[in-house]
Order: structure tokens, then sequence, then C-alpha cells
């Protein structure tokens, strides 16, 4: 087996960290409730890079808002004065937003759940809610029903369930702690209901759009933290059996370079799916801080070096060749590396964005890349 040229397997890899981008989507998500009921906290709770600000968005129609910021693979469709008694013509707009994006064929256009929060302080359910509920289930777009600044139930949550049977779920919320005076002391609410409604979200969602969701979740919460691993290591499972594959036929060692591409795809995928930006600019920094400048010509052989040092039984095969099971170990190695860095970064830095160079030189350190 020749050697693929450098220029060839330069090419391979910035397909492959390409493709990680290409592949990883949208998801789209309506929010809707009277203004004041705490919307943009919950999203800014919720997903990464304080997603929602004040006058942020651009309008779609007089009474929605699509919220989305570079590199985040996620866009809020923000729906504005449901207490408004013009709410007829709001309902009827966001119906029309909802119609164009599904007559569309591409499903990164589609809207794919939809959060309608409810004000517990209020505890009453409106006829636009109830009428926003219906036409939405008559989309076939799944309804998480928010109900916001939870402190105490006293029933509530069983009303808006009875009074709203067409929702998925409905989960009681506190975005953010809270502090309350009582005879002098003061209280301290803490944040309530965060996990429960990441993961319920998580169930409605498409298969297809659980690595885009996993992205832009905010890295402080528990659940979010569970949602990246569990969809990593499928992206690590998917390489493993693809490298797998490439090893039926025995790979020489000199021609190990030919597993880098399926391995930086994975570092891709794995990366963007703990929230690393989706550009090819910080997967190609990732990739080359972590393995090398010379990742074309000589990571191949240098990265499956390292790795046979952390599978016991392997031992070295540089006289030999490269075998499927053996293949999709390295490869399996590589990823599960990856993701406990990754995991053990978010854990001591909840709520940060990711730091590509030191997460890179960690990884360098593991493969014992480092001179």
């Amino acid at each position: 087996m020749d050697t693929a040229a450098p220029e060839n397997i330069h090419d391979q890899i910035d397909e492959a960290i390409k493709s990680a981008v290409r592949g990883l989507g949208k998801v789209n998500i309506i929010i809707a409730g009277k203004t004041g009921v705490g919307k943009s906290t919950l999203i800014n709770s919720v997903f990464r890079g304080e997603l929602a600000k004040t006058g942020s968005g651009q309008p779609v129609t007089q009474r929605t808002a699509e919220i989305s910021k570079a590199g985040h693979p996620i866009t809020i469709i923000d729906t504005k004065g449901l207490e408004l008694q013009d709410y007829e013509k709001i309902i009827g707009e966001l119906t029309e937003v909802i119609n164009e994006r599904s007559a569309e064929h591409d499903e990164n256009r589609h809207i794919h759940v939809a959060w309608l929060c409810i004000h517990e302080d209020g505890r009453r359910i409106e006829d636009a809610e109830k009428k926003l509920c219906e036409m939405l289930k008559e989309k076939k777009i799944p309804v998480v029903v928010a109900i916001t600044k939870s402190r105490s139930d006293k029933g509530f949550r069983e009303q808006v369930k009875e009074a709203l049977p067409s929702a998925a779920a409905v989960v009681s919320v506190r975005a953010i702690p809270e502090e309350i005076e009582d005879d002098g002391d003061v209280i301290v609410l803490k944040e309530k209901g965060i996990d429960d409604l990441i993961s319920t979200t998580s169930m409605l969602l498409p298969e297809a759009k659980q690595r885009a969701y996993a992205n832009a979740l905010n890295s402080r919460h528990a659940a979010s933290t569970k949602l990246k691993i569990e969809q990593a290591e499928k992206e690590v499972k998917i390489a493993a059996a693809a490298a797998m594959a490439a090893g039926a036929t025995p790979i020489p060692f000199s021609d190990t370079v030919l597993l880098v591409p399926i391995q930086v795809g994975m570092l891709a995928k794995v990366g963007v799916t703990f929230g690393m930006e989706a550009s090819t600019t910080a997967l190609t920094t990732l990739v080359t801080s972590s393995l090398g400048a010379s990742a074309a010509t000589l990571a191949g052989r240098a990265v499956v070096t390292g790795l046979l040092k952390m599978i016991p039984g392997v031992g070295s095969v540089a006289g030999g060749a490269i075998a499927g099971t053996t293949a999709a170990t390295l490869t399996k190695t590589l990823g599960t590396a990856y993701i406990s860095i990754l995991t053990s970064f978010i854990e001591k830095n909840p709520g940060k964005e990711l730091d590509i160079g030191l997460i890179a030189g960690e990884l360098k350190k593991k493969l014992s890349l480092s001179k």
C-alpha cells in the first residue's frame, strides 16, 4: 500500500473538519409567553454564550424575532406579548412562520420543539396560551410548558396539565437563584428544574438534532454535561466502526496516517458536541495544536504510537500492521481520552467557553506527543 501524498491527506483532514461542521445542523426552538415571564433569563440559563440579550433578535414579523449567534447551532423564535388583546394576530403570524419553515426542504429551517412559558405567580392559563398549544400540536411541534419563577406550586402544575392536555410535558423552573426577605431574614431560593427542562427537551428532539442541541447547552448544568457525554460517546462509537472497516485489510504501520481523517473527524465532532464553536477555524486550531502542524505526514504514526502505550496487552506493531480490531481500539481510546479531558474542563469551569489551547495541550500530553 502506498502512503498517501501529504497534500491528499491535508485535503482529507480539511474535509473531515468541514464535514463535522456541516453535519452539525441547527435546532430551532419557539419560546412564547407573556412579557416579563422570564423568557430571556431562561434562554441565557439553558444555553451558552448569553444568547438572549435586551433588544437582541432579528425581527421576522411584528411580534416574533429570531435569536441566533454565529458559531451557535441554535435559533430561538421568540414570540412576544401573548397577553395582548390582539393575540389572534400574534398566533396568526406565528402560524405563518411555522408554515413557511415547514414547507422548506432544509430540515435545519424546521421548528423542532416549543417552550410555552407561564408565570407561576399569575396562577392562571390564558385563552391565548391554550390556543397556541393546540395550534402547535396541530403542526406536530411538541410543546414543553415551563412554569417560570416557580416558588410554591400549590397544585398549579397539575392545573396547567389539565388545562393544556396537548402539551408533551410541564416543568416548574426557576432559571436563576432568588432572594426573599422574611421577617428580616433573607432566604435564598436555588435554581430549580433546569436539568428537567433540558432532559425533557432532548427527549422530544429528533435524533439528528441531538448534537446541535448538546453544543448549544450551557455546560454548568448536570443534564447538559450528561447529554454532551452521551452524544460524544456515540460519535466515538461511529468513528471506531469506521476505523475497523478501514483496517479490514490490515494497515501497514507506515500507513497508519490513513486513520488520521477518521480520527480528526471524530475529534472535531466530539469538540463541537461539548460546545466548541462550530467553525472550521476553531476545529483546525484544535487539530494542529493537539497533533502538531505535521499531522498530515507524521501524526498518524505518532498518534498510534502514543495510543499503543495506553492499551494494555497491545504492545508495539511498528514492524507489522494494524488490523481492524486494533484500529477500532486505537480510535476508541483516543476518543475516550478526549471526552475525559473535555468533561474535566467543563466540570472545573462550569459555564465557561472551552479553552481550545488548554484542551489540545492536555490531549497532546495524553498521547505522549509533547516534546
